[in-house]
């Protein structure tokens, strides 16, 4: 439970990171957005490495189904774009494989 939670934290803290460069960028937002942006960048980067796994390459994988739905909601909630079914079938897929990846049996090493 405790990795759900770091990952959709780290989540939530690189969208709103990127969504700042993309509001500097592309929005005309003040230069000093990025100071957050940048800050929240920072808080992914250490809240992805909270995740308990063997091997940083599966928890970054695993990570990526929860990033894709997050996306999906930012869109909805912050930007005001409505998910469509591609959309939400895509992340179902997508969630899908991160818990393959993230919680999928392996054999024992030894």
């Amino acid at each position: 439970m405790m990795s759900f939670l770091a990952y959709a934290l780290a989540a939530l803290a690189e969208i709103g990171g990127c969504f700042a460069f993309w509001a500097w960028l592309r929005l005309d937002k003040p230069i000093w957005w990025l100071v957050p942006g940048m800050a929240s960048l920072a808080a992914f980067g250490w809240l992805l490495a909270q995740v308990e796994a063997d091997h940083a390459g599966r928890a970054y994988a695993a990570y990526g189904g929860i990033y894709i739905v997050s996306a999906i909601v930012w869109g909805w909630l912050v930007e005001k774009q409505m998910p469509d079914r591609w959309d939400l079938l895509g992340g179902a897929i997508c969630l899908l494989g991160a818990a393959l990846i993230f919680a999928g049996p392996r054999p024992a090493l030894g």
